[in-house]
């Protein structure tokens, strides 16, 4: 079906010349595209984001992949118990995080405009669902605090009981001897 004036694949081909230039035209538009694309990823990898303690104590500095680059603590540090400037430590750096999405999303947008709006919602998505607001209420429901073990019940004489060794997984190693020692590696143990 080649009707007249279709523009398909019968006009390109009786007009070779106009094939040439609608290729190239392609491409250019392809190199351009491309071009964009690595200028966002350039201006990406840049992006650095800060976020400090509520009372300065910790700055954390982190890059677009939420990796952290620099920490830096006030004299205040030797006054806080380690477990409490561990949990400040984290939460500034889950602030800092937390604005990577919308800084992506802003060079994103001055480098590609409105291009490619499938992929820009599946990478901000991902990059949401890593870095989500720390202010925002986490689900009850998902509590992924493991349960403590059940206590073992004593065996007669007041001994605990020890529990049969557990199947390996498959195409794993063999489970390790009660000793310590794994009998393929005795010979190699200089002790």
């Amino acid at each position: 079906m080649t009707g007249a004036g279709g523009g398909g694949l019968g006009d390109l081909m009786s007009d070779p010349d106009e094939a040439i230039r609608r290729m190239d035209e392609w491409a250019a538009g392809f190199a351009r595209k491309a071009e964009r694309y690595a200028a966002a990823q350039e201006e990406t990898e840049r992006l650095r984001l800060t976020a400090s303690s509520p009372d300065g104590t910790v700055s954390v500095t982190v890059g677009a992949d939420g990796v952290v680059s620099d920490l830096v603590f006030s004299s205040r540090t030797r006054t806080i118990p380690p477990e409490e400037l561990a949990r400040m430590v984290l939460a500034t750096m889950r602030r800092a995080q937390a604005g990577i999405t919308e800084q992506v999303a802003e060079v994103m947008s001055e480098q590609l405009g409105d291009e490619d709006e499938e992929t820009r919602t599946v990478l901000l998505d991902s990059l949401r669902g890593r870095f989500p607001d720390p202010e925002e209420p986490q689900d009850e429901d998902d509590d992924t605090s493991p349960e403590p073990p059940a206590p073992t019940p004593p065996l007669s004489g007041g001994a605990a009981a020890t529990p049969p060794p557990s199947p390996p997984p498959a195409g794993g190693p063999p489970p390790r001897r009660p000793g310590g020692v794994d009998p393929e590696e005795q010979d190699n143990n200089p002790w």
